[in-house]
């Protein structure tokens, strides 16, 4: 098993490495898959998909990631499956990304990490860098929400807020890169490998069957790809018969995989994006831009941009039926109702939507579509 980048050279798991030297996103090999006699039922949380991965970690820095619920939830008359990602330790899905690239880079010997995030990515990091005794670094750009910020410095990390955009958070961060490994969960190949542990526990929620469609946010794409990379080994394994559709949203005032998309484009392009209320999902430049587009075109699936006046009124709606999902997360509402409008959503199909993410670490953006709700 090995590491590949984009020109097709190969490299070797165990060696600490977040890009090929072509400079391009790594990929590990692809993998057989598992089958339901796989699955370590006596562990609770993600792990219980171990065997899906590509080196065996005997010894994982886990905090009880993955494992969340499946919640009904009507919208319109279509019945959805919801999962609510923020159960998880950090209050995101990107917990399941870093408990496997933790694991991995301490297995290799990583003492000390740099991330970059525009909030959860890097209070995931700080807390699964904490249980593992590395030093850890996170840049984030100076609107990051404080509870974000906060989480991340009192779980030990060191916090460095960047001016400007994401995207100059992350090119800051790939200039620092020189001097201190850079585990990025946009770049590392195994943060997928954990975020695919997701298809495997749709697939377990589903009675060990994929449903018919999966609805989610879209920044870089890391959950995208870990749904494509999770379903697609369970098609080859034999545990499925065929690809869930990947119906993907971004806001439409930071939607370059959106114009790609629609465009027929294997890739971006450059573009002047405006700041939009879904911080999590303003990614200007995703690195792996060209695997999300064929990861979407490969399902079936569709993209969607969320107008920004629609994004507040679906935290709104979310929120009075309970679920307390930051407005990153809620893009998928108003992408919903298009995607039934389009036909690539049908309402007698079986769904599973994805919410990333709490309000509880949006307090700053959910606050101001409050006071816009309701000015005094």
């Amino acid at each position: 098993m090995f590491l590949v980048d984009r020109s097709g050279r190969r490299y070797p798991l165990d060696e600490p490495r977040w890009r090929g030297d072509d400079g391009s996103p790594l990929m590990v090999a692809p993998l057989p898959g598992i089958t339901r006699a796989d699955v370590d039922t006596s562990v609770r949380s993600a792990w219980r998909y171990a065997a899906a991965l590509p080196v065996p970690i005997a010894h994982p820095v886990t905090l009880g990631e993955g494992w969340t619920p499946m919640l009904p939830l009507d919208l319109d008359g279509v019945v959805l499956r919801v999962k609510p990602e923020w159960l998880n330790p950090t209050g995101s899905f990107k917990d399941r990304g870093t408990t496997v690239m933790v694991s991995a880079l301490r297995r290799q010997g990583v003492t000390e990490m740099l991330e970059d995030s525009s909030g959860n990515g890097g209070s995931s990091v700080a807390a699964y860098a904490a249980a593992a005794g590395i030093r850890a670094t996170v840049l984030a750009p100076e609107a990051t929400s404080a509870a974000k910020i906060q989480q991340s410095r009192v779980h030990g990390a060191t916090v460095e807020l960047v001016p400007g955009s994401r995207q100059d958070t992350a090119d800051a961060a790939v200039r620092r890169s020189a001097s201190v490994f850079y585990a990025s969960h946009n770049w590392h190949p195994f943060f997928l490998q954990g975020t695919k542990l997701l298809a495997y526990e749709i697939w377990e929620d589903l009675g060990f069957a994929a449903p018919d469609a999966v609805v989610l946010p879209c920044g870089a794409g890391s959950l995208v790809l870990g749904l494509h990379l999770g379903f697609g080994e369970l098609l080859s394994s034999g545990a499925i018969t065929r690809r869930p559709r990947l119906l993907v949203a971004q806001p439409g005032h930071c939607a370059p995989l959106v114009a790609a998309f629609a465009g027929g484009a294997g890739e971006t392009a450059p573009g002047e994006w405006a700041p939009t209320v879904a911080e999590g999902t303003a990614i200007a430049r995703p690195v792996r831009d060209r695997e999300v587009l064929e990861a979407i075109r490969v399902s079936g699936g569709d993209m969607a941009a969320v107008a920004e006046h629609d994004i507040g009124p679906a935290t709104f709606e979310l929120a009075g039926r309970g679920l307390y999902a930051e407005p990153t997360s809620a893009i998928v509402v108003p992408a919903v109702r298009e995607f039934l409008r389009r036909g690539s959503l049908r309402r007698d199909e079986a769904t599973v939507m994805i919410l990333t993410g709490s309000a509880c670490k949006a307090a700053d953006a959910v606050g101001r579509l409050l006071a816009a709700r309701n000015p005094s």
